[in-house]
């Protein structure tokens, strides 16, 4: 572009575009590039520069890595961590962000305290005669609730139990639920499965919470 005429430019357009190209255009198209390519002023500081900052990211691409290392281990500690992460489709950095925003789950007695910590307890949004819409209250932890509807999205998706109960939720005769709907009675359905392990150190059971759905919503995700 740099070596070539307005004029030549617009031919190698016409082609290719018939409509929004000028000879305008071309002339602006050319000055650009004059402009702008073959630059060589302060090109040895530029590129010294890029160095630095490819340094700078395969320095803390390293201690990401480090640090990952490290929380795993560290998650591994925790009561009824290696359990939740043998659930399939949760990892340790799932397992790691819930502990961290609910912190010692044995000082709670019940799964809904969980629900609640995270917003995720339902309210109808009413005034005065007027009968609104359910939704979850979103008083809670921000944090705790978008690590749990992070990880519901893969569960729904590779794991059998989950993706069953999905499945049953949004396709039964009674009531069903939208997708999103599903999604997010399904990170409540999370919550209780990871306070019973943290309680108890067991191993997770899915038969357990598909017991009682019609015996064709299992096969069909078996």
């Amino acid at each position: 572009i740099k070596e070539l005429s307005p004029e030549e430019v617009l031919m190698k357009w016409k082609p290719y575009v018939q409509r929004g190209v000028g000879i305008k255009r071309a002339t602006k198209l050319v000055e650009a590039a004059r402009k702008s390519i073959g630059i060589q002023i302060g090109i040895q500081f530029a590129k010294r520069e890029l160095d630095y900052l490819l340094d700078q990211y395969e320095l803390y691409k390293q201690q990401v890595e480090q640090l990952d290392t490290e929380l795993e281990a560290l998650v591994e500690t925790l009561p009824g961590a290696k359990q939740m992460m043998e659930i399939s489709g949760l990892g340790s950095t799932t397992i790691a962000l819930f502990f961290s925003e609910v912190g010692d789950i044995t000082k709670y007695s019940h799964p809904q305290q969980l629900v609640n910590l995270a917003g995720l307890s339902l309210r109808e949004h009413s005034s005065g005669k007027f009968k609104g819409q359910t939704r979850i209250t979103k008083r809670g932890r921000s944090r705790l609730r978008r690590a749990l509807y992070l990880a519901i999205r893969p569960l729904v998706a590779h794991n059998p139990t989950f993706k069953a109960l999905h499945r049953y939720y949004t396709t039964r005769s009674e009531k069903p639920l939208k997708k999103q709907q599903s999604l997010i009675a399904l990170c409540c359905k999370l919550l209780r499965v990871l306070f019973v392990i943290g309680q108890k150190q067991c191993e997770f059971d899915g038969s357990k919470l598909v017991r009682g759905l019609p015996q064709k919503q299992v096969l069909q995700v078996a």
